[in-house]
């Protein structure tokens, strides 16, 4: 399939249809402040709720946002700790609230080393949303690229070993189907924060056409209104996908 019919967007003048965000400066935000990095990160999870509400005053039917990702795991054990905690009450208190405001959630990333309350409570908000029709959250938790490309090879080799897949058939239209994003549409804008200029292992393959924004903004500090303006900025863009305007 084209890039472009793929994501809906071909040229100028339409906004992202999927904003992507890698959520940094949680940490330095806190210290800025004199406080605790997990002070910084109960900040950036309250700042989530208002980036959600405000994507369909811009046209953002599907919002994924990159909440800890596999190298998080080298952080202190005090605070992958409270990251975890963090993440079930996350969940719990704004499960009900999702779940009114027609938000369809789903969780990608490597699930088994997570605990096992928490896979429990993502399972639960899958559910409870699985209906809903609105904008569509995406969580990467315990999320790397290569990582989900590692494991999505490792089940299209099973396919190809006991004989459902014809290796003559694979493409580069095959993987993605083993992707964990495999039902949605990529990404047409990624955003990172915090003044970092790198994609931190984020969406490798699905970011291939991406438009990207890195802006010095830490994710607290993150607004609808220049969630709004990076839209509209996209908007302005000429996306040729490769190809040559005639």
């Amino acid at each position: 399939m084209d890039v472009a019919a793929q994501n809906g967007r071909d040229g100028a003048g339409l906004g992202p249809r999927h904003v992507a965000i890698i959520m940094d400066g949680n940490g330095r935000w806190a210290q800025s402040r004199g406080r605790p990095r997990l002070f910084g990160h109960h900040a950036g999870a309250r700042r989530v709720r208002e980036i959600v509400e405000c994507c369909p005053d811009f046209g953002v039917k599907y919002l994924t946002i990159f909440a800890f990702s596999t190298e998080n795991w080298k952080r202190t054990q005090v605070e992958v700790a409270g990251l975890m905690s963090l993440f079930r009450r996350y969940i719990s208190k704004e499960m009900t609230a999702l779940a009114d405001k027609n938000v369809r959630v789903r969780f990608i990333g490597d699930r088994p080393r997570l605990d096992a309350k928490l896979v429990a409570l993502m399972d639960r908000l899958e559910e409870k949303t699985a209906e809903n029709d609105g904008t569509h959250l995406t969580i990467a938790l315990n999320y790397g690229g290569r990582d989900e490309v590692a494991r999505a090879t490792k089940r299209l080799a099973q396919d190809v070993a006991n004989g459902s897949l014809d290796p003559e058939s694979v493409d580069e239209e095959t993987l993605p189907k083993y992707l964990d994003t495999c039902v949605l549409p990529d990404p047409d804008l990624v955003i990172r924060t915090s003044g970092e200029a790198r994609i931190s292992n984020f969406l490798l393959w699905q970011s291939a056409y991406a438009e990207y924004e890195f802006i010095d903004t830490l994710w607290p500090d993150f607004t609808a209104e220049e969630m709004g303006r990076l839209c509209a900025k996209f908007g302005t863009r000429d996306r040729r996908f490769g190809g040559v305007k005639t």
